[in-house]
């Protein structure tokens, strides 16, 4: 029985060490990423998912902003391009493809003591062109409306801008380089008002309605919500065109598990472009 025993132990050493073989025989391929900071969220949530379908996969993400990120691509210095608005006519002349993998409404934030609930889109650009600089001018309490943006390069920028018809005509008093700091300025300073991805929004801070319609899912995909863009992983050539890592890669983005992955950080997954 003793003997017995000594055999059951050496049989489960020797499984493990080969469960342990095999997996240091997975070679690990490896994505490079660079881009938009609104999308991080949904990058890191599709890092750590992948891997249960694609052990080998090791993805490798910088979120320097879309720009930075489209530029990255041309150049050969990343495989995926993460931009939160939709390619320029000159970025697609050079080659890139835009894979549409989400779908992301820009929600519109104030603090948590702002009395005001809704804001039609004329108010808004009202507001951000400097022509409407008081709460009370749109039924709020008698406070300075302090309008925070983010910086030129942004996507998140590019695309409030473009939706809006307000590329050069914004009036910021602060301009930061992240979301983070749009919501933390949003939540300490009175008055103040900002743009940032819907999936970064907490309890913190507070969304307006635009046109009297609230940024949900279903507001979005009937588009009757109307500030909203696409989530863009750009390739220099179709997938097709690809590493076999990139194709597995958007394999995953576009499977159940991977859509799943999309709405669990709060965007809208979409279907591959035919």
């Amino acid at each position: 029985m003793k003997k017995f025993g000594i055999v059951i132990v050496v049989l489960a050493v020797c499984f493990a060490m080969i469960g342990l073989s095999a997996s240091a025989d997975v070679e690990t391929q490896k994505i490079s990423l660079n881009g938009s900071t609104s999308m991080e969220k949904m990058v890191n949530a599709i890092k750590d998912g992948v891997v249960y379908d694609y052990p080998e996969l090791s993805l490798e993400p910088q979120f320097t902003g879309s720009s930075a990120g489209i530029e990255a691509v041309i150049n050969g210095k990343s495989d995926i391009g993460n931009s939160s608005r939709e390619l320029k006519e000159s970025e697609l002349e050079q080659g890139l493809v835009s894979n549409v993998v989400a779908i992301d409404a820009i929600a519109i934030v104030t603090d948590t003591d702002n009395k005001t609930d809704n804001l039609t889109k004329e108010q808004l650009i009202d507001i951000y062109t400097g022509k409407i600089r008081n709460w009370k001018e749109v039924g709020g309490d008698d406070l300075p409306i302090v309008v925070i943006g983010r910086e030129a390069g942004s996507g998140t920028r590019s695309a409030f801008e473009e939706i809006l018809g307000l590329e050069e005509k914004c009036e910021y008093a602060n301009e930061v380089n992240e979301s983070g700091p749009i919501v933390a300025k949003v939540r300490s300073i009175p008055g103040a008002i900002g743009y940032v991805s819907l999936d970064v929004v907490d309890d913190s801070i507070k969304t307006l309605a635009i046109d009297g319609v609230y940024a949900t899912d279903e507001a979005i995909i009937d588009g009757s919500y109307s500030l909203q863009r696409p989530f863009v992983m750009a390739t220099k050539g179709t997938i097709e065109e690809q590493s076999e890592q990139v194709q597995n890669l958007f394999k995953y983005i576009y499977s159940e598990d991977g859509r799943k992955i999309i709405e669990s950080v709060g965007l809208i997954p979409v279907d591959p472009a035919s």
